[in-house]
């Protein structure tokens, strides 16, 4: 005998109704967990980008970087400078040989980076500025030691670390006050 299907029965064809229920409540559990998931909060802010000014100090220290005991209260005191004002303030080591000879190159790859005031501490740092800013008279140099000023180097030269570093941020927050 052959079967007829039925007429006007339901679309899901033999499935027992229980299942049918389990079967709609899972789907819609996972449409709500889906919705949750896709509409729930970020726990994290979105990244902020911080604005800086035009101008920009720059720093060369000898190998030990920022650590060292005489660079360490000027770094200090230009990235307060920088919080205050959004000056940008940067700092490179000198790698290789520490004399003023090596100290030359990053000094004049900082004038190259067209910082606006380029802060030198250490003794190889230092060593290297008065020949820079004799090759580079519209660059401003600020020594942290014992040379001799000239017409574009100042010369800080102070043991106290609290001096030094106020010095640093007055010098950093003095370029907001100068046409760039």
């Amino acid at each position: 005998m052959r079967q007829v299907p039925r007429r006007g029965g339901p679309p899901w064809g033999g499935v027992p109704r229980p299942v049918l229920r389990w079967a709609l409540v899972a789907a819609g559990l996972v449409v709500v967990l889906t919705a949750g998931w896709l509409l729930w909060p970020d726990d994290e802010p979105p990244p902020r980008q911080r604005e800086y000014r035009a101008e920009t100090a720059c720093l060369l220290t000898g190998a030990q970087g920022v650590a060292s005991p005489e660079a360490g209260p000027v770094w200090s005191g230009m990235q307060e400078a920088s919080l205050a004002t959004q000056v940008k303030v940067q700092y490179l080591e000198v790698d290789g040989p520490q004399t003023g000879a090596q100290a030359e190159t990053f000094l004049a790859g900082l004038v190259q980076n067209r910082c606006d005031v380029i802060f030198a501490v250490g003794a190889a740092p230092v060593a290297g500025v008065p020949k820079i800013a004799a090759r580079y008279p519209q660059a401003r140099f600020v020594a942290f030691g014992a040379i001799e000023p000239g017409r574009n180097v100042s010369v800080v030269d102070d043991s106290d670390p609290e001096v030094v570093r106020q010095q640093a941020h007055d010098l950093v927050v003095a370029l907001t006050r100068t046409p760039s």
